[in-house]
């Protein structure tokens, strides 16, 4: 069973090895070794998780029946989604897509028109199945190696 909660400080240790583990072993399904390595590279440490995800915007956390966190995933004031990582072990196993659900509804009850991201190979197919589109393909590099990832978004209302 699968609870969702806001992020706490006392969570920040366990972002970081989610991040690391969902970079390091989900990642190689569709990028090299070495666009793995510098993606990895750019994890955030505790402490600065921790600033993040207190500075205003919606920051939650799935946890296990042990009070574990599985998963964890943001929405900023404008509708932007930084994170949405889950562990390697639960992948696959509804818990994104839960955190994913409660992220939504938290958006909507804040009134955001639009939620976006830069995607992943891997997270672009998990949000086009929540109904978001690909709006572009974005090509750049991370210390001199070559990746991309997709800029998309999620109309939930109309613009005014």
């Amino acid at each position: 069973m699968t609870t969702i909660r806001s992020f706490t400080d006392s969570d920040a240790d366990a972002l970081v090895e989610i991040y690391r583990r969902a970079v390091t072993e989900i990642g190689p399904r569709a990028y090299n070794p070495e666009q793995v390595a510098v993606w990895a590279k750019l994890l955030p440490r505790a402490e600065r998780f921790a600033e993040i995800m207190n500075d205003g915007r919606v920051a939650l956390v799935a946890v296990d029946a042990n009070d574990r966190v599985v998963a964890f995933g943001d929405v900023e004031a404008d509708g932007h989604i930084g994170f949405l990582y889950a562990l390697p072990d639960v992948a696959g196993t509804g818990v994104a897509k839960t955190l994913y659900d409660v992220l939504e509804a938290k958006a909507r009850e804040q009134d955001i028109g639009k939620l976006y991201s830069e995607a992943s190979e891997l997270a672009k197919s998990f949000l086009l199945k929540q109904d978001f589109s690909v709006v572009e393909r974005r090509d750049f590099e991370v210390s001199g190696v070559p990746i991309h990832n997709y800029a998309v978004e999620k109309r939930l209302r109309a613009p005014r």
